[in-house]
């Protein structure tokens, strides 16, 4: 639930300040974990991702076996543990690590999906939400095998495209591929703060802050774009972003990525309702080897004309 609403239930709740920096630290840990096995890797969160593994680094036959060594190395190197669901597409991969967890290991065979799915609750398809759950109850709705017994136009009928959806995915089809070559679209980075920034002059050097590490990141990643967004939270928990678009690339420094986002935080912040967040994103990317080309028409027509005469 939003964190508002939660401290409205339990107003004498504990709020631990996030430590983003650190999840995205051992993130890349597990990622590099998952590379030595296969270069096709879907992140999905911080904590998730799928890996297609048919063809991998350590030529390796047996797909449980490279799932148990996945799992004993992000031990060893984190001392985290992890489920891992493994099957011939994505939605039953899906499936199967939910199956086991906290740290087991799940294979859904293709003989197999009829009686892996028909005995899941509804609420563990994928897509299947809160709103979504009391229609299905009235339908008489419960499990995968009760849902298996709708034909697609009656899905359809009541659920409109969700409902080609779920008739598919009851039946174990899903031909999604693992997208490991998805262009980023944005790079942002953000900090949380547990005592809220009061005065601008806190803002401000938050914001450099931010600026510098955002400039670090984008750098690493070899991206550049045109559009500066910036993200604040109050202490009231009301969000608020607000964006700069540029007609050329805006210039890889900490320095302009900071002068954006005060311009920005000058037009809509306000420090003294206490800020609880504050980010900075640059979205509109393109590799950094792609540069804007302003051609000078007027020059070379004035020059043309120059020449008849």
């Amino acid at each position: 639930m939003p964190a508002m609403k939660a401290l409205e239930l339990c107003p004498q709740a504990v709020f631990k300040t996030p430590d983003f920096e650190k999840y995205r630290a051992v993130s890349a840990q597990i990622h590099e974990v998952f590379h030595e096995y296969t270069d096709k890797i879907e992140p999905v969160a911080l904590d998730e991702a799928y890996l297609d593994v048919t063809e991998n680094k350590k030529n390796m036959i047996s797909s449980v076996a490279i799932a148990h060594e996945i799992q004993k190395e992000i031990f060893d190197k984190t001392h985290l543990t992890c489920s891992t669901g493994i099957s011939y597409n994505k939605f039953l991969a899906k499936m199967a690590s939910e199956y086991e967890k906290p740290i087991g290991v799940a294979m859904v065979f293709q003989d197999d999906v009829h009686d892996f799915l028909a005995r899941l609750p509804i609420e563990s398809f994928r897509g299947v939400g809160k709103k979504t759950v009391p229609k299905m109850h009235d339908l008489g709705i419960e499990t995968g095998a009760d849902l298996f017994k709708l034909s697609e136009t009656d899905l359809m009928h009541y659920f409109g495209k969700f409902g080609y959806v779920l008739y598919r995915q009851v039946r174990g089809i899903d031909d999604r591929p693992v997208e490991y070559q998805r262009e980023r679209r944005s790079i942002g980075k953000e900090e949380t703060y547990g005592n809220p920034l009061t005065t601008d002059s806190e803002v401000d050097i938050q914001l450099r802050l931010i600026a510098k590490k955002l400039m670090t990141y984008v750098s690493r990643q070899q991206k550049h774009g045109k559009t500066i967004v910036l993200k604040l939270r109050y202490s009231s928990f009301e969000t608020q972003t607000k964006r700069i678009t540029l007609d050329e690339f805006v210039q890889n420094d900490a320095e302009t990525f900071y002068f954006y986002a005060r311009q920005l935080f000058d037009e809509i912040g306000d420090a003294s309702q206490g800020i609880r967040l504050l980010g900075i994103t640059l979205t509109n990317l393109t590799d950094l080897n792609y540069q804007d080309v302003v051609l000078p028409l007027f020059e070379r027509e004035s020059s043309f004309y120059g020449k008849l005469e």
